[in-house]
């Protein structure tokens, strides 16, 4: 029996008029030069909507409360050596002004709408952007 190693992520997803805050990597060493939302792994001893809170303010310069955030989407991802459980989060409401405030792995943060996602974006996230948001959805991705 192998034992399993669980990675988790947090994507937040900030909506505004019909448009969705996306951000293009760079200097990541994954999937730079790609379309994505905030996002980010959760540390070892760390509640998902903390680690949303924490990735926020760090990637976009914002803060959040525990009470704004929805958990709308799971997905259990396999990568080749890696297993994935990530979390996609609603925001309804934040403080502060979004900013890029890592432009050494961000080269950009722009609305998008959401009918007009750009190219290229990382595949799961354009499938979690594309999902009805209104009920909890769950996707397998790459078994």
């Amino acid at each position: 029996m192998k034992t399993p190693i669980f990675y988790g992520a947090v994507h937040l997803l900030f909506y505004r008029d019909e448009h969705v805050l996306l951000l293009k990597r760079r200097n990541t060493g994954f999937e730079d030069g790609k379309w994505s939302v905030v996002a980010g792994r959760i540390d070892g001893g760390e509640e998902v909507k903390s680690a949303a809170i924490r990735e926020a303010k760090e990637e976009a310069g914002v803060d959040i409360l525990p009470e704004d955030l929805d958990i709308v989407g799971v997905v259990h991802r396999k990568n080749v050596n890696s297993e994935w459980i990530d979390f996609y989060l609603n925001v309804r409401a934040w403080s502060g002004e979004i900013t890029n405030v890592e432009p050494h792995k961000c080269e950009a943060l722009a609305w998008f709408p959401i009918r007009e996602l750009p190219e290229p974006m990382i595949g799961y996230i354009r499938m979690a952007l594309e999902k009805d948001h209104r009920l909890l959805w769950f996707e397998s991705l790459g078994w």
